[in-house]
């Protein structure tokens, strides 16, 4: 094989190895916003009584006590969606290294949005696991959150704070 045939070959190669290098990194948070959904229910939320949060979310999977008159209550949700994944077998050509990769698009994940309850109210929301997409933040936890967020602007719920000035 002569040098301009490997010259040849090793443009297309560099390709895929620049092209596989565009994966979306696992932590998106320096690339990727909050969903706007999921920012609004962590202050929209606020002030909602359990029997509010029971009727726009349904029932917790798990609760915990939390200290004097709190608990936390969890949401778990597991998002399972068909894979598309595209690998690119690893090539080597004489001094060229070793290139290749792999690119999942719209993987599955899991989110456990947690409801800290204090004295009977929502005190705090926050989210946990593997719940980002490649645009969105805390995106997985949408749906368990969307339906609060509308009942509290529909219902004017303010948070309790907010109402004793």
């Amino acid at each position: 094989m002569t040098f301009s045939s490997i010259r040849k070959l090793a443009l297309p190669v560099l390709s895929v190895a620049i092209l596989s290098s565009c994966v979306v990194p696992d932590d998106t948070s320096r690339v990727a916003k909050v969903d706007p959904t999921a920012a609004a229910a962590r202050k929209e939320m606020v002030g909602l009584s359990e029997a509010d949060v029971r009727m726009c979310a349904g029932f917790p999977t798990a609760t915990a006590d939390a200290g004097r008159s709190s608990q936390i209550w969890t949401y778990k949700r597991v998002v399972q969606r068909g894979n598309l994944s595209i690998v690119v077998p690893t090539m080597a050509l004489g001094a060229i290294p070793a290139v290749g990769g792999s690119v999942n698009v719209a993987p599955g994940g899991y989110c456990d949005t947690q409801i800290r309850m204090v004295d009977g109210r929502v005190a705090e929301v926050a989210y946990a696991g593997d719940n980002n997409m490649p645009n969105r933040r805390d995106a997985l936890c949408v749906s368990t959150v969307d339906a609060c967020v509308t009942y509290a602007r529909q219902h004017g719920q303010r948070p309790v704070a907010a109402k004793r000035r």
